[in-house]
């Protein structure tokens, strides 16, 4: 499915970078003053607080641009939570995973009891627009209870080990976590992780699973796709 690029009227710089600031914040574990001194050694000075603009307004954008791309869910889901620290206080990071490994949505909560887990149910099938036939979650009883109210006709699996997949997912959350020291507001948590979760597992392929000539080609059509989605493709190269 094809997307409109994002404008950039007004600003200054073109699309290359901006887009290409907004691929280092999120793809590695960066501060915004480390992605300025990568772009200055480039040759581009740009200071870090508008790095930090750029990811605010275009890092959802791009990441809802990658998802429009992606091939529909599959109909097993994997659902998990893990507590993070928000402004020292524990909260819920609530995640679906597809089968394919794609994270189709992320929510912050600070609870998770019956409600929170009802609350993600609800959100997660009105964001997708779609009803699974299989959801995986680890044993929680929330999970149970909030299955029977709100997807009765889904098969619900808690076994253990089943729900790695899911819980793997978390190792990419986790370093970010680590190397921001902590998020400070529950809404800027959720919005870089709703953003994180869209674009970072864009660049991390089942590498594993390939060879090196096969990554490097997958590795080159998901570059391909950034560009469309940024608008990147359609500028000239600028020294």
């Amino acid at each position: 499915m094809g997307s409109t690029p994002p404008s950039y009227k007004g600003h200054r710089y073109p699309a290359e970078v901006i887009s290409h600031c907004v691929w280092l914040y999120f793809r590695f574990p960066l501060s915004f003053r480390e992605v300025e001194e990568l772009m200055f050694q480039r040759g581009v000075l740009v200071s870090y607080e508008t790095i930090r603009r750029w990811c605010a307004k275009f890092g959802q954008v791009y990441a809802n641009g990658l998802r429009r791309r992606r091939p529909r869910p599959g109909d097993k889901w994997h659902l998990d939570e893990v507590f993070i620290k928000v402004s020292g206080e524990l909260k819920y990071l609530w995640r679906a995973v597809g089968a394919g490994g794609n994270v189709l949505d992320i929510l912050v909560q600070s609870r998770r009891d019956k409600a929170a887990a009802r609350r993600f149910f609800r959100r997660l099938m009105k964001k997708t627009r779609a009803v699974p036939r299989v959801v995986v979650t680890d044993k929680l009883r929330s999970y149970g209870a909030a299955h029977r109210q709100v997807m009765p006709s889904v098969e619900h699996r808690c076994p253990k080990g089943l729900n790695n997949r899911a819980e793997n997912s978390h190792q990419p959350t986790r370093q970010r976590e680590r190397a921001m020291k902590g998020f400070r507001s529950v809404g800027g948590a959720q919005r870089f992780l709703a953003a994180f979760s869209g674009i970072s597992p864009h660049f991390r392929p089942h590498r594993h699973l390939m060879t090196a000539s096969n990554y490097r080609t997958e590795m080159t059509i998901r570059f391909a796709i950034w560009d469309q989605i940024t608008g990147a493709a359609n500028l000239p190269t600028t020294a």
